[in-house]
């Protein structure tokens, strides 16, 4: 059964920090083709930011990406996944949460995110070589 580390293990690991402005996190998700980043205090996981968040707490309530920091817009506390669990583990988190992505820690140290996609083609791999 593959686990969330195999999952991670290859990627380049991107954040963003909790003071800087949701334009700054909204630019960085789009050069790279990403749904949702990590949010940063100092070395410590504070948040995620997601699209979703993106669109209901900036866009859809009329704020100013530039001048809106991420603190203010993310999920705080967010759900988080040791490299050590397992694909169906992370399955089961975003069905019981409704979650797109999960942030992946080892300790506190950050490791990645991963998304519903991932799961996803990690389970497909799986199955097809059964």
């Amino acid at each position: 059964m593959a686990s969330v580390a195999d999952l991670v293990k290859d990627r380049r690991v991107l954040s963003v920090r909790a003071d800087q402005s949701v334009l700054e996190a909204a630019r960085l998700m789009t050069e790279f083709n990403i749904g949702a980043l990590p949010v940063l205090r100092g070395d410590d996981v504070a948040g995620i930011f997601s699209e979703r968040d993106l669109m209901t707490r900036v866009v859809a309530a009329g704020r100013s990406p530039a001048t809106t920091t991420v603190s203010e817009a993310m999920t705080p506390r967010p759900v988080v996944l040791s490299p050590n669990d397992t694909v169906e583990q992370a399955l089961f988190v975003m069905q019981e949460h409704g979650f797109r992505h999960l942030v992946v820690c080892d300790g506190k140290t950050l490791k990645g995110v991963i998304s519903l996609r991932d799961v996803m083609r990690s389970r497909g791999r799986g199955s097809s070589a059964q």
